[in-house]
C-alpha cells in the first residue's frame, strides 16, 4: 500500500494545480468580459489597435464631447459605446472608408476615468471607484469599498441625479439579502455618492451597571436597552424610569418609559434610584 502513496499525492497535486488554474483562467475570461461591457465616458484612455497595421495604433484620451482623433477618420465619437461597439464603429469607418478591407480593430481601456462613483463614511476604503460595467448596484459598490466598517450604520444612503433631479435613496443593506427589502439595490450611475453614516445610539444612565452611549439595535425595545447597560444596579428599579426623546421641532419631551418602549436614535433613558 506505501509504494501507491507518492504517486496518489502526486496526482492530487496535479489535480489542484489543474483546478487552480482553471478558476484563475475564469476570474481572467470575467475580467476580460466585464471591461468590453464598459461604457467609454470622457476621460477614459484607450488603446486602439489594427492587426497587422501598427501605424494605426493610437492611445488616446476621451474628450469631453465622448471624442477621440483617429488617424484616416478624423474625430468618432465613442462616448455612451461599449468597448465592443467602439470597435465595430473605427473598423466599419476604415472599411467603408475603403481603407482597409477586413479590419480587425481592438480597443483597450487603459485607464478608466469616464464613469466613476463615491463611497464616503465609515467604510473600509472609502474613495472614487470606476463604474466597468452597466448596471453596477450599490450592493457591488459597497463591497468594492471593503464594506460597511466597525461603528458603520446599515442604512446607506445613495445621493446623485436622475433625469435632471436630485436623487437620495436610503437603503437597507441586510434586507436585500433576507427577502424582506423595501426597496430594491439601485443601479449606481456615473457622479453618484455613497454614504454610510454612524451606527445610530442611543442613551443610558442613572442606576445602571453601564451607562453612557450605546449602539441601538434595530427594534430595540427600552427592556433590551436596560441588558444592553448590563441591568438595573442593586439600588435601582425599572418603576419610574423616564426617557427623553425630541421631537420634529427639536423640543425634548420627557415620557413614562415602559419595558416595551421602542428606543429611537438619541433617546436618552433614565433610571432612578429605588427609594425602598
Amino acid at each position: 500500500m506505501k509504494q501507491f502513496a507518492p504517486r496518489s499525492s502526486s496526482f492530487a497535486r496535479m489535480l489542484w494545480a489543474f483546478l487552480a488554474f482553471c478558476l484563475l483562467s475564469l476570474n481572467a475570461q470575467a475580467q476580460i468580459d466585464t471591461l468590453r461591457e464598459y461604457v467609454l465616458g470622457p476621460g477614459d484612455v484607450l488603446k486602439v489597435t489594427v492587426y497587422q497595421n501598427a501605424d494605426l495604433t493610437l492611445e488616446t484620451r476621451v474628450s469631453e464631447s465622448g471624442s477621440i482623433s483617429y488617424p484616416l477618420l478624423n474625430s468618432v465619437k465613442v462616448g455612451g459605446l461599449s468597448v465592443t461597439a467602439a470597435e465595430k464603429l473605427i473598423a466599419d469607418g476604415l472599411r467603408n472608408g475603403n481603407f482597409l478591407k477586413s479590419p480587425q480593430v481592438n480597443v483597450a481601456v487603459v485607464q478608466v476615468r469616464g464613469h466613476q462613483a463615491s463611497v464616503l463614511g465609515l467604510v473600509n476604503k472609502p474613495g472614487r471607484y470606476p463604474i466597468e460595467v452597466a448596471g453596477l448596484k450599490l450592493s457591488d459598490l459597497v463591497a468594492m469599498a471593503g464594506g460597511v466598517a466597525t461603528g458603520g450604520s446599515e442604512i446607506v444612503t445613495l445621493v446623485g441625479t436622475r433625469d435632471g433631479k436630485a436623487f437620495r435613496q436610503e437603503v437597507d443593506l441586510p434586507s436585500l439579502f433576507s427577502g424582506q427589502a423595501k426597496s430594491d439595490d439601485p443601479v449606481v450611475l456615473n457622479g453618484d455618492v455613497i454614504y454610510v453614516d454612524r451606527v445610530p445610539t442611543f442613551y443610558i444612565y442613572g442606576e445602571v451597571l453601564r451607562g453612557g452611549q450605546l449602539r441601538l439595535e434595530r427594534g430595540m425595545t427600552v427592556r433590551q436597552a436596560l441588558a444592553a447597560g448590563g441591568g438595573v444596579t442593586q439600588r435601582g428599579t425599572q418603576k419610574g424610569m423616564k426617557l427623553h426623546r425630541k421631537d420634529a421641532a427639536g423640543e425634548v419631551k420627557i415620557l413614562d418609559a415602559t419595558l416595551e418602549m421602542p428606543v429611537l436614535p438619541n433617546d436618552v433613558i433614565y433610571v432612578k434610584e429605588s427609594l425602598f
